[in-house]
């Protein structure tokens, strides 16, 4: 068509004139796989799995563009981290830091006790991924809140909340770095404006875990 029309190409652009499109195959295959891993038929990693091999046996996305969208270093450093959480268990130092922030928050309130255990994994996750961190702060919330008498419930939703609460860093969450290259962010972009959106997050979930999940 560039050349009919006699057009002179300025970029390198994707052209879809003249390709057919199914909006309504990618769209049924997601409805299936959510649908699957609500009725427990299926765990989330195997359904979506899935719902990506159907995406390309359906020629939904065409394999050429599935082969450019991997990016390599971003698979090895995720796979990396895994045995960094395992380290950390397996060394005891997840024990030792339930002993220093079991230390810290031995003259603090309910709240204050709460506020320590997201803010300990807010600031644990941009160094791991979420899923390492919920790994290593899990057990270190359940034996600091038994050891203050506290209830564990809100002590591991606060670990859930701050482990998926990573706005400072590109490693913290996959979203994070998959938008790293493409998106053409510098890591100092994360923190200026991550900052704020994680004290929006501490305050407004400390009181929410403890009107929904008390304490005692």
């Amino acid at each position: 068509m560039l050349q009919d029309f006699a057009l002179f190409p300025l970029a390198q652009r994707e052209v879809l004139l003249g390709t057919r499109r199914r909006a309504f195959v990618p769209l049924t295959i997601l409805a299936l796989a959510m649908a699957t891993t609500a009725a427990g038929l299926a765990p989330v990693p195997v359904a979506f799995f899935a719902a990506a091999l159907g995406m390309i046996v359906s020629r939904a996305i065409p394999l050429t563009d599935v082969y450019k969208s991997i990016e390599g270093p971003i698979l090895v450093m995720l796979a990396a981290l895994i045995p960094v959480s395992d380290s950390l268990r397996t060394s005891g130092a997840s024990e030792l830091v339930a002993r220093w922030l079991g230390d810290a928050a031995s003259g603090l309130p309910p709240w204050g006790a709460l506020g320590l255990i997201l803010v300990t994994a807010m600031a644990v996750t941009p160094f791991l991924n979420n899923a390492a961190t919920v790994l290593l702060m899990g057990p270190i919330a359940a034996s600091f809140a038994t050891g203050l008498g506290f209830k564990p419930e809100p002590f591991l939703m606060a670990v859930a909340i701050g482990a998926g609460s990573d706005f400072l860093s590109p490693v913290g969450h996959q979203c994070n770095t998959l938008v790293f290259g493409p998106g053409g962010y510098k890591f100092s972009d994360y923190p200026r404006l991550g900052f704020p959106l994680s004290l929006l997050v501490i305050f407004v979930s400390v009181p929410t875990l403890l009107y929904v999940w008390p304490v005692r």
